[in-house]
């Protein structure tokens, strides 16, 4: 690839390395330069670029991006479309993640063209999660670095990521007493981890209580053996202190053994590891009782993804297995003696306002206020915007209502929203988004638009534009696509909303981003509700859920 300041007159099929705003259009960086373009730049009396040029043999960047994430995919993967050299990866369902990272390791040092960022090895992640995202760094990969990168990925025994889906295990607990021991500290045990098993798919078989005794716990784990337990743990009244002490003397009394003691993790550090046949078996970590991150989630999310977890693994949990400050230490660190400040503070997590616009005259739909056209449950159109917005990370969520504003708020009645009023609402939609942004708070760092008339768009899919959402790393502004075609709702920095407030007119501030297509980022969803709004009865009807039958 040839990069550089290139003439006009040889930039034609070369790639525009950086944004170039004419009068009245923009030329985004990454275009690739046609004769319109060329014709628009030669008119603003421009006569050289910044461009890359591809040589013989190379490979523009959404291709190659496209053929790493191909020879990527695996069952339960899925991933989105190529964009300016980069290719997310996507969870097809619910499981562990579960890497190769010496491989990553090995295509990442492959070359500097080619790199790929993912979530942590042995992060639970849920259906349509970013695992990981490929970017190919410059406008292009030379085609023998592409086929060394697609060599290696193919000669692996195993693949790069995949998700380990969740196996609904039966499980089996045992609590042991001591005199003494208070009711509500054992009906907490058993609470704490019926949720645990609960959120990784699995069911509990009835509880367990015996003495803290080595026979009656063995013959507690002997019984629900017997009644099919596939998974078994021991919730001892007093913590492990040896791998011969009450618990792990039970497993190996019941017919099992212990494979490892301790581990690097705290809180979790007095976990003991057997197992009974082919059915693991755990004596939990007195931290186990609290429903806070600790080692002892680590482990059994591996058990329940159904991996082997050795002696050897439980060992290599120390890097990141430093999980809270614990009060009780001999020496707890805010005592310990004073080291160098960081050089940088931690950022604080970014707050995004979601602005749900329901103050339209609906006059398409008239007479019916099409905002209080009811599903098939009886809720409003309106208030799915709203719950959808309100089952996402964005807060708060502003409505701003105009047209018959008793009906809308009392549709709305109870939810956790805040109501702003637009007098004059029916001067069109930029006075309703501008009655939304006046009621923005301070501290909001960006702001999510969403129509009111645009029901199917899923909390989930707003956390998505969310989770893209990074001003400093050029991602000012959000929107969704579904299959290459642009939608709603759109995610914008603070930045913009001087600009939005100087909006008239029946429009939104689209306009605006089309002057700003170097800080835009696309975020391909999996269905096409970022792209249906219903403001016709004939429209509405195409909605299951709003069709009565």
């Amino acid at each position: 690839m040839k990069f550089g300041p290139t003439p006009l007159e040889e930039a034609r099929g070369a790639v525009l390395a950086h944004t170039i705003r004419l009068p009245g259009r923009v030329i985004k960086k990454g275009s690739v330069l046609q004769e319109g373009e060329l014709q628009a730049l030669r008119a603003a009396q421009i006569r050289e670029v910044i461009a890359a040029s591809m040589q013989p043999g190379d490979v523009p960047e959404d291709e190659a991006a496209e053929r790493l994430a191909q020879a990527l995919m695996v069952p339960l993967l899925a991933k989105s479309r190529a964009a300016t050299g980069r290719v997310n990866i996507l969870a097809d369902a619910p499981g562990l993640l579960v890497l190769d990272t010496a491989a990553i390791d090995r295509l990442n040092a492959l070359d500097e063209s080619i790199t790929i960022a993912t979530l942590p090895n042995h992060t639970l992640v849920t259906a349509r999660e970013m695992l990981a995202t490929i970017k190919i760094i410059p406008f292009a990969v030379p085609g023998v670095v592409l086929a060394l990168a697609e060599a290696m990925l193919k000669s692996l025994s195993a693949p790069l990521l995949r998700i380990a889906p969740l196996k609904p295990l039966r499980v089996g607990l045992v609590i042991s007493e001591l005199p003494g021991v208070k009711e509500s500290a054992m009906e907490g045990a058993a609470e704490v981890t019926g949720a645990r098993i609960a959120a990784l798919n699995g069911s509990m078989l009835p509880v367990e209580r015996v003495r803290h005794e080595t026979p009656a716990i063995a013959d507690a784990l002997g019984r629900l053996r017997k009644q099919g337990a596939e998974l078994l743990l021991i919730a001892g009244a007093s913590a492990v202190v040896d791998r011969r002490d009450v618990g792990p003397a039970a497993i190996i009394r019941a017919g099992g053994a212990i494979s490892h003691f301790g581990m690097p993790v705290d809180p979790g550090n007095l976990i003991c590891l057997g197992g009974i046949g082919d059915i693991p078996a755990l004596v939990l970590p007195g931290c186990a009782r609290s429903p806070k991150l600790n080692g002892f989630d680590w482990v059994l999310a591996r058990i329940f993804a159904g991996l082997q977890v050795t002696a050897r693994d439980v060992m290599g949990m120390g890097v990141g297995g430093l999980l809270k400050e614990i009060e009780v230490r001999p020496l707890p660190r805010e005592k310990a003696p004073l080291t160098p400040p960081p050089t940088h503070a931690p950022r604080r997590a970014r707050q995004v306002a979601a602005l749900v616009l329901a103050a339209g005259r609906s006059r398409r739909m008239a007479p019916l206020n099409k905002l209080l056209v009811n599903d098939n449950k009886g809720i409003t159109m309106v208030a799915r915007v709203v719950d959808q917005a309100l089952a996402s990370q964005a807060r708060p969520v502003i409505v701003v209502t105009g047209h018959e504003r008793e009906r809308v708020e009392e549709a709305l009645a109870g939810r956790g929203v805040i109501f702003a009023h637009a007098e004059d609402f029916a001067q069109g939609l930029s006075a309703s988004l501008k009655s939304g942004l006046a009621a923005l708070p301070a501290e909001s760092d960006g702001v999510l638009v969403c129509l009111g008339d645009m029901p199917l768009v899923s909390g989930a899919m707003m956390d998505r534009l969310l989770a893209a959402f990074d001003p400093e790393e050029g991602r000012a502004i959000v929107q969704p696509s579904f299959r290459g075609k642009q939608g709603n709702p759109m995610l914008w920095a603070r930045e913009f909303v001087p600009a939005m407030m100087g909006v008239t007119g029946d429009v939104g501030a689209r306009h605006i981003a089309a002057l700003h297509a170097d800080r835009l980022v696309e975020v391909e969803m999996p269905d096409d509700a970022v792209l249906r709004d219903f403001d016709t009865t004939e429209a509405l009807k195409t909605a299951p859920e709003f069709n009565k039958g």
